[in-house]
């Protein structure tokens, strides 16, 4: 920020940074939450509490705490948020009327300053509003810009010297774009010499407004990029708070979360039954949490209501479910590769990401409505046959025969099937090193990396980190309610423990 403040914590107006970060980022985030509300008339809708009469004030108190809930979390979950200027929809009528006033305010302006002589009343406002702007930007130790400021931008003298015929507004308009310079971020170091290329004093306090402005929303990210790792427990306590506020208002309002922890538990115990992998500690409370998270990268978007706890992160979760599906296909074409190929392949300098990128290219669109699984797989097929066929002859191996390229292709097509042997393989393995990452997250020690997975090692480290720390921070946020839950699922009078 302030090129004389680079290692700046905090600083100007906080209430007015506060306002900007809800004005500029609230809608985008009120958005996310609206457009993933699961319906209350979609499928599998457990039983709703007996309905309760509210007042229209108390639901707008109530849509009130969950988009400031909304805009918390989305702070503390995106490392990237940032604050953004407030754009009006091009062509909207809010847009076309903010047009009409700036324009004539400007139009107005620049009649008083040509009038004979000339009027100030507008343009003291202005540089009163400019002045107020630039103070804000300093910090308690900026004393001497701050004296400059006040020296230069003196108002009582300012308005002494219009009523005399001396004020020199282009000389305080190139003051002010000297001292911009001196306090903006590098980011703006263009828009500033832009400024000083500006002669006409109408057209240069119009532009001056416009870089405050980014220069604003430029500070607002930057304090909150220096207060974010202060903010976990302070969040934490908001958003749970928050919900608890909720959920008083409306008592059916973990009705999705309890059948999805529900599911768990039944999909634990019924794997039990057939002699799968669950046994009793599967069943502990800490163990159903971290299956029940692991449930939300195997779901389905479309018909299933996603968990009221998790809700502000269905966006997220789903783009790891599809992560992970990619990896699972990638992970699984190499596997058939090197498989079928057999040792003639095996520890050739680059030839696994080679191939690596030419899967990854061609399953980048994936998830797209224009997707066809089969060709892709068939044009994979044929790009890795002709791939290996030149490797392979570069380094004095006998060329592939028609018979093995046939093979490799059809179980490379084959690989799309959901009950394939090698794709559910990969998945076991990738979903199970997820797992497993959740179980070590506290140890912060990675878990060992699955056999096969090691092409794609990196993309699923990456992975797993992002996953366990959107689960464990949500666990932060909602474990007393999840505590509850899993204690009226489990056996009467099991405690649900405390680490969920």
């Amino acid at each position: 920020m302030p090129k004389e403040a680079d290692h700046m914590e905090d600083g100007g107006d906080k209430e007015s940074k506060e306002e900007q970060r809800q004005g500029a980022s609230g809608e985008t985030v009120r958005k996310r939450v609206r457009a993933n509300t699961p319906s209350p008339h979609r499928g599998n809708t457990p039983q709703a509490s007996p309905p309760r009469f509210v007042s229209v004030e108390e639901l707008m108190e109530t849509a009130k705490g969950v988009t400031n809930m909304a805009l918390a979390h989305e702070i503390m979950v995106n490392q990237a948020f940032q604050i953004k200027p407030a754009e009006l929809p091009e062509g909207s009528l809010e847009r076309r009327v903010k047009e009409i006033m700036h324009k004539a305010f400007w139009d107005c302006l620049e009649a008083q300053l040509k009038e004979d002589p000339p009027s100030y009343e507008h343009a003291i406002k202005l540089l009163a509003e400019i002045k107020e702007t630039l103070l804000s930007f300093l910090l308690p130790g900026h004393g001497r810009l701050r004296s400059q400021i006040e020296e230069v931008l003196d108002l009582p003298l300012i308005q002494q010297q219009a009523e005399n015929g001396a004020l020199d507004i282009g000389r305080l308009s190139q003051f002010i774009v000297w001292m911009m310079g001196s306090l903006c971020a590098p980011s703006r170091d263009e828009d500033i010499q832009k400024l000083k290329q500006i002669t006409e004093v109408v057209p240069l306090l119009k532009a001056i407004f416009s870089v405050l402005d980014l220069m604003k929303v430029d500070m607002a990210n930057f304090a909150l990029s220096s207060i974010r790792p202060h903010l976990m427990q302070q969040s934490v306590e908001y958003e749970r708070n928050k919900f608890q506020e909720f959920l008083e208002k409306q008592p059916n309002a973990l009705d999705f979360t309890e059948k999805w922890l529900e599911d768990t538990v039944k999909s634990l115990q019924d794997s039990a039954a057939t002699g799968g992998a669950a046994s009793d500690s599967s069943l502990h409370p800490l163990s159903v949490h971290n299956h029940a998270y692991l449930r939300l990268l195997r779901w389905d978007h479309d018909s299933d209501p996603f968990p009221e706890t998790v809700l502000m992160d269905q966006v997220r979760f789903q783009e790891m479910q599809q992560e992970a599906e990619q990896l699972v296909l990638l992970s699984s074409v190499l596997l058939i590769v090197y498989t079928t190929t057999g040792d003639a392949i095996s520890g050739l300098p680059g030839l696994m990401e080679t191939l690596k990128n030419t899967v990854n290219v061609l399953l980048a669109d994936m998830h797209t409505p224009s997707f066809s699984a089969q060709e892709v797989l068939a044009t994979i097929g044929e790009k890795l046959c002709v791939e290996l066929s030149q490797c392979l002859s570069q380094h004095g191996y006998s060329p592939f025969s028609a018979d093995r390229k046939s093979a490799l292709k059809g179980q490379i097509s084959a690989a799309i099937q959901p009950d394939n042997t090698v794709r559910m393989l990969m998945e076991s393995r990738v979903h199970n090193y997820l797992l497993a990452s959740l179980e070590s997250s506290q140890h912060k020690t990675p878990p060992p990396l699955p056999g096969g997975l090691a092409p794609v090692s990196k993309e699923l480290k990456e992975l797993a980190v992002h996953f366990s720390r959107l689960v464990n921070y949500n666990k932060l946020v909602f474990s007393p309610f999840y505590q509850k839950t899993l204690q009226k699922i489990l056996a009467p009078g099991e405690s649900p423990g405390t680490d969920t």
